[in-house]
């Protein structure tokens, strides 16, 4: 096996894990999880990805990388009064309609009726709250934020799928050596799997579950497909949905929540550079699901390393790592004239996080939003 294709699943895996755990670990927080769920948490979602990886690539022989649900971890992080076996109970749905969208065609369709930029601005409503808190933490702690921001924008304009790890070595190093340096105290141990059972609530299942599946979808398996289709492969979507949404529920059992086909870490995987042959580039896929596996048993370990570290450096990488999907997400939002003022009233109410009947406001915004969509619509075809 060619070691560029060793290097490029190495580099996908850290990616995809050092960018975003914080925003995971924030996720669980949220829901109140203790240390030993946390662990089980990031091992489930860990094995889910690294297992579905190796599966779907061996499968199909085409490169079929996955990840977890960035979008859905941020989701998660801004909810406010819900349990984790309740938040379980929403990763179970997410999970179940994932699954079924790849086997039942109406509801894919019906998926395809919501509009890219209503669902994008859905999306960019959730992030935003988590990225403006940038501003008031490089207030609060300048030392360490103000040193991440500018290693982050500087590495960025040279790689940007490395500039979020740069951002988190920076904030780990200025944190080391101030007085907010941590006591290192780690204890290698393999983390285990702790069941939970779910806790059903409706307006959780509808704020939380509905949201987290559309997100997942519109977000992260959407652009995934797409990625391999323009590397010239046709990815297995019915397969690739019913892996995915299986894995998601299994792994929901312990706390996980969803995982997805990649995206940004896929286009790293299916480069030319991976392998010159299209038809062994399968492998990387193989590759990438053993480290990640791998980081998974690691969890314990990363996670008392995590937790040793200035809570203001944690919120500061979340939101800077959120920074890139909440561009892409306004982008999405406003591309198009036809949906502009419809994706504005999704944002506005997803943004406010205002919950009605205890439903959360990303499910608000997604019916504020089509309701305007759709009266327009009508309005311009009657009047």
């Amino acid at each position: 096996m060619p070691f560029s294709m060793f290097s490029a699943a190495l580099v996908a895996a850290l990616v995809g894990f050092g960018s975003t755990i914080a925003l995971v670990l924030s996720a669980a927080s949220a829901l109140g999880a203790t240390s030993e769920q946390t662990a089980s948490w990031f091992l489930a979602v860990c094995l889910a990805t690294g297992i579905g990886s190796a599966f779907l690539s061996f499968r199909t022989k085409i490169p079929c990388v996955l990840a977890w649900s960035t979008p859905g971890a941020a989701l998660i992080a801004a909810t406010h009064g819900i349990s984790l076996p309740e938040g379980v109970g929403a990763f179970i749905l997410a999970g179940l309609l994932i699954a079924l969208t790849g086997a039942l065609r109406p509801l894919s369709r019906a998926i395809g009726l919501i509009p890219d930029g209503i669902a994008a601005a859905m999306l960019a409503g959730v992030l935003f709250p988590l990225c403006v808190k940038l501003s008031g933490l490089a207030h609060d702690t300048p030392k360490i934020v103000l040193p991440m921001l500018a290693v982050f924008v500087l590495v960025r304009l040279k790689n940007p799928s490395v500039a979020v790890l740069c951002a988190l070595a920076t904030g780990v190093g200025v944190a080391m050596f101030t007085q907010a340096g941590p006591e290192l105290k780690l204890h290698l141990a393999v983390p285990k799997l702790v069941f939970l059972w779910p806790e059903l609530r409706m307006d959780v299942l509808l704020g939380l579950g509905i949201p987290l599946y559309l997100v997942t979808m519109a977000s992260q398996n959407l652009p995934g497909f797409a990625t391999i289709r323009a590397a010239g492969y046709t990815p297995p979507v019915r397969a690739a949905l019913g892996l995915t949404g299986g894995l998601s529920t299994v792994a929901a059992l312990f706390g996980a929540h969803t995982v997805n086909m990649a995206a940004i870490t896929a286009a790293i995987c299916l480069a030319d550079d991976t392998h010159p042959d299209p038809k062994q580039r399968w492998k990387v896929g193989v590759v990438y699901g053993v480290i990640w596996a791998a980081l998974g048993l690691l969890g314990l370990t990363i996670l008392q390393f995590l937790a040793a570290m200035p809570p203001a450096m944690l919120l500061a990488l979340v939101a800077i790592a959120l920074l890139g999907p909440l561009t892409g997400a306004l982008s999405g939002a406003f591309s198009t004239p036809k949906t502009r003022f419809a994706a504005t009233a999704t944002f506005v109410v997803a943004a406010s996080g205002v919950a009605f009947f205890g439903i959360g406001a990303a499910f608000w915004g997604l019916l504020a939003g089509l309701m305007v969509y759709f009266l327009e619509t009508a309005w311009q075809k009657y009047a």
